[in-house]
């Protein structure tokens, strides 16, 4: 990839940039697109919505399915008929 070295003016304008923008000449025409890159430094780490409760009462639940009991429930569906296309 080549870099091109810009000038203060455009370096200022662009660090103002928060979202994508494209490049274009004096007429309009798109050159390129540039996509600022995003300091995630500052942000607080996401963590999950589910509380340690909730985790720890699906982790008690009793029933559960293997992969395999639910592959042979699901062959045993009907397909639909408006469905166009065999699912196999």
């Amino acid at each position: 990839m080549t870099n091109l070295i810009l000038d203060p003016g455009a370096v200022s304008r662009l660090q103002a940039v928060n979202e994508a923008v494209n490049f274009c000449d004096p007429t309009g025409r798109v050159l390129g697109r540039f996509v600022p890159t995003i300091d995630t430094s500052q942000r607080e780490p996401l963590t999950p919505e589910v509380s340690d409760e909730e985790l720890d009462r699906r982790e008690r639940e009793e029933e559960s399915y293997t992969t395999d009991e639910v592959l042979a429930c699901l062959e045993k569906l009907p397909c639909s008929e408006s469905a166009g296309s065999d699912p196999r």
